[in-house]
Protein backbone atom coordinates (compact mmCIF):
# COMPACT_ATOMS: atom_id res chain seq x y z
CA UNK A 1 0.00 0.00 0.00
CA UNK A 2 1.17 3.51 -0.82
CA UNK A 3 2.36 5.35 2.27
CA UNK A 4 0.64 8.58 3.29
CA UNK A 5 2.91 11.61 2.93
CA UNK A 6 3.42 13.52 6.18
CA UNK A 7 4.91 16.95 6.82
CA UNK A 8 6.11 17.99 10.27
CA UNK A 9 6.12 21.68 11.28
CA UNK A 10 8.70 22.59 13.92
CA UNK A 11 10.18 25.56 15.76
CA UNK A 12 12.52 24.10 18.36
CA UNK A 13 14.70 21.18 19.38
CA UNK A 14 12.53 18.59 17.66
CA UNK A 15 12.36 15.74 20.17
CA UNK A 16 8.84 14.91 19.01
CA UNK A 17 10.06 15.00 15.41
CA UNK A 18 12.78 12.54 16.41
CA UNK A 19 10.19 10.25 17.99
CA UNK A 20 8.12 10.37 14.79
CA UNK A 21 11.17 9.61 12.64
CA UNK A 22 12.06 6.67 14.89
CA UNK A 23 8.47 5.43 14.74
CA UNK A 24 8.53 5.43 10.93
CA UNK A 25 11.86 3.59 10.91
CA UNK A 26 10.71 1.01 13.45
CA UNK A 27 7.34 0.39 11.81
CA UNK A 28 5.17 1.91 14.55
CA UNK A 29 4.06 4.35 11.87
CA UNK A 30 3.79 1.77 9.10
CA UNK A 31 1.35 3.54 6.79
CA UNK A 32 3.06 6.94 6.61
CA UNK A 33 6.35 8.54 5.68
CA UNK A 34 7.75 11.92 6.70
CA UNK A 35 8.34 13.63 3.37
CA UNK A 36 9.00 17.18 4.55
CA UNK A 37 10.01 19.19 7.62
CA UNK A 38 9.28 22.92 7.73
CA UNK A 39 10.56 25.34 10.39
CA UNK A 40 9.87 29.01 11.00
CA UNK A 41 13.16 29.24 12.94
CA UNK A 42 16.52 28.79 11.25
CA UNK A 43 18.09 27.95 14.62
CA UNK A 44 15.71 25.02 15.28
CA UNK A 45 17.72 21.89 16.07
CA UNK A 46 14.83 19.95 14.55
CA UNK A 47 16.28 20.90 11.15
CA UNK A 48 19.47 19.01 12.04
CA UNK A 49 17.38 15.99 13.02
CA UNK A 50 15.65 16.13 9.63
CA UNK A 51 19.00 16.42 7.84
CA UNK A 52 20.40 13.45 9.78
CA UNK A 53 17.37 11.41 8.71
CA UNK A 54 17.68 12.46 5.08
CA UNK A 55 14.33 14.30 5.12
CA UNK A 56 13.99 17.44 2.95
CA UNK A 57 13.45 20.59 5.00
CA UNK A 58 12.61 24.26 4.48
CA UNK A 59 12.96 27.38 6.62
CA UNK A 60 10.17 29.91 6.14
CA UNK A 61 10.65 33.17 8.04
CA UNK A 62 7.64 35.21 9.09
CA UNK A 63 9.64 38.40 8.48
CA UNK A 64 9.63 37.65 4.74
CA UNK A 65 5.85 38.14 4.52
CA UNK A 66 3.40 41.00 5.02
CA UNK A 67 0.87 38.97 7.01
CA UNK A 68 0.38 35.69 8.81
CA UNK A 69 -2.01 34.65 6.03
CA UNK A 70 0.63 35.30 3.34
CA UNK A 71 3.11 33.26 5.37
CA UNK A 72 0.68 30.35 5.55
CA UNK A 73 -0.18 30.62 1.86
CA UNK A 74 3.48 30.16 0.99
CA UNK A 75 3.77 27.28 3.47
CA UNK A 76 0.68 25.76 1.84
CA UNK A 77 2.33 25.98 -1.59
CA UNK A 78 5.27 23.95 -0.26
CA UNK A 79 2.92 21.34 1.19
CA UNK A 80 1.02 20.99 -2.07
CA UNK A 81 4.23 20.90 -4.14
CA UNK A 82 5.37 17.96 -2.02
CA UNK A 83 1.96 16.23 -2.21
CA UNK A 84 1.61 16.28 1.58
CA UNK A 85 -1.56 14.58 2.83
CA UNK A 86 -1.37 15.05 6.61
CA UNK A 87 0.38 17.82 8.59
CA UNK A 88 1.82 17.21 12.05
CA UNK A 89 2.72 20.02 14.44
CA UNK A 90 5.64 19.17 16.73
CA UNK A 91 6.61 22.13 18.90
CA UNK A 92 5.50 24.54 16.17
CA UNK A 93 5.18 27.96 17.77
CA UNK A 94 2.81 29.62 15.34
CA UNK A 95 -0.98 29.90 15.21
CA UNK A 96 -2.27 28.56 11.90
CA UNK A 97 -4.48 30.81 9.79
CA UNK A 98 -7.45 30.22 7.50
CA UNK A 99 -5.64 29.41 4.22
CA UNK A 100 -3.82 26.46 5.81
CA UNK A 101 -6.71 25.36 8.04
CA UNK A 102 -9.14 25.32 5.10
CA UNK A 103 -6.83 23.44 2.75
CA UNK A 104 -6.01 20.77 5.33
CA UNK A 105 -9.28 20.68 7.24
CA UNK A 106 -9.26 17.72 9.67
CA UNK A 107 -5.81 16.73 8.37
CA UNK A 108 -3.62 18.63 10.87
CA UNK A 109 -2.65 17.13 14.24
CA UNK A 110 -0.91 18.68 17.25
CA UNK A 111 0.53 17.31 20.48
CA UNK A 112 -0.15 19.43 23.58
CA UNK A 113 1.49 18.97 27.02
CA UNK A 114 -1.67 18.82 29.14
CA UNK A 115 -4.98 16.99 29.35
CA UNK A 116 -7.10 19.20 27.12
CA UNK A 117 -9.36 21.06 27.49
CA UNK A 118 -7.56 21.82 30.77
CA UNK A 119 -4.49 24.05 30.51
CA UNK A 120 -4.91 24.80 26.82
CA UNK A 121 -5.42 27.94 24.77
CA UNK A 122 -3.43 31.12 24.22
CA UNK A 123 -0.16 31.22 26.15
CA UNK A 124 -0.39 27.60 27.29
CA UNK A 125 2.61 26.06 25.61
CA UNK A 126 5.76 24.29 26.73
CA UNK A 127 6.83 24.94 30.30
CA UNK A 128 3.98 27.45 30.80
CA UNK A 129 1.43 24.64 30.67
CA UNK A 130 3.36 22.67 33.29
CA UNK A 131 3.71 25.75 35.51
CA UNK A 132 -0.06 26.18 35.38
CA UNK A 133 -0.64 22.52 36.25
CA UNK A 134 1.66 22.74 39.30
CA UNK A 135 0.11 26.02 40.41
CA UNK A 136 -3.41 24.55 40.15
CA UNK A 137 -2.42 21.65 42.39
CA UNK A 138 -3.98 18.96 40.21
CA UNK A 139 -2.83 15.38 40.78
CA UNK A 140 -3.12 14.08 37.21
CA UNK A 141 -1.62 15.60 34.07
CA UNK A 142 -0.40 14.28 30.74
CA UNK A 143 -0.59 15.08 27.06
CA UNK A 144 -3.18 15.24 24.31
CA UNK A 145 -3.21 14.79 20.56
CA UNK A 146 -5.88 16.87 18.89
CA UNK A 147 -7.08 17.89 15.46
CA UNK A 148 -6.13 21.51 14.76
CA UNK A 149 -8.85 24.04 13.98
CA UNK A 150 -9.33 27.81 14.29
CA UNK A 151 -9.51 27.62 18.10
CA UNK A 152 -6.14 27.39 19.89
CA UNK A 153 -5.90 23.86 21.32
CA UNK A 154 -9.66 23.66 20.70
CA UNK A 155 -9.97 20.95 18.06
CA UNK A 156 -11.30 17.46 18.80
CA UNK A 157 -9.03 15.48 21.13
CA UNK A 158 -8.31 12.04 19.65
CA UNK A 159 -5.88 10.58 22.21
CA UNK A 160 -4.51 11.28 25.68
CA UNK A 161 -1.94 9.83 28.04
CA UNK A 162 -2.11 10.42 31.80
CA UNK A 163 0.54 10.57 34.50
CA UNK A 164 0.46 11.30 38.23
CA UNK A 165 1.65 14.69 39.42
CA UNK A 166 3.68 14.02 42.55
CA UNK A 167 3.87 16.49 45.48
CA UNK A 168 7.59 17.00 44.82
CA UNK A 169 7.16 17.69 41.09
CA UNK A 170 8.34 20.99 39.64
CA UNK A 171 7.33 22.32 36.22
CA UNK A 172 10.67 21.03 34.93
CA UNK A 173 10.34 17.51 36.34
CA UNK A 174 6.74 17.33 35.15
CA UNK A 175 7.81 18.45 31.68
CA UNK A 176 10.31 15.58 31.49
CA UNK A 177 7.72 13.00 32.54
CA UNK A 178 5.10 14.31 30.12
CA UNK A 179 7.61 14.43 27.26
CA UNK A 180 8.27 10.71 27.67
CA UNK A 181 4.53 10.14 27.24
CA UNK A 182 4.38 12.48 24.24
CA UNK A 183 7.07 10.45 22.48
CA UNK A 184 4.94 7.30 22.86
CA UNK A 185 1.48 8.78 22.33
CA UNK A 186 2.08 10.92 19.24
CA UNK A 187 3.53 8.23 16.93
CA UNK A 188 0.90 5.66 17.93
CA UNK A 189 -1.89 8.19 17.42
CA UNK A 190 -0.50 9.28 14.04
CA UNK A 191 -0.55 5.65 12.84
CA UNK A 192 -4.14 5.19 14.09
CA UNK A 193 -5.17 8.44 12.43
CA UNK A 194 -3.60 7.47 9.11
CA UNK A 195 -5.23 4.03 9.14
CA UNK A 196 -8.62 5.63 9.84
CA UNK A 197 -8.13 8.07 6.96
CA UNK A 198 -7.14 5.30 4.58
CA UNK A 199 -10.36 3.42 5.35
CA UNK A 200 -12.59 6.42 4.64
Amino acid sequence: MKKVKLAVLVSGSGTNLESLINAVNSGIIKDGQISLVISNKETAYALKRAENAGIPSFIIKRSSFDSNEDFDKYLLEKLIENKIEIVLLAGYMRILTKPLLDAYKDKILNIHPSLLPDFGGAGMYGIKAHEAVIKAGVTISGCSVHVVNEHIDGGPVIAQSRIKVMPEDTPQSLAKKVLIEEHKLYPATVQNFISTQVQL
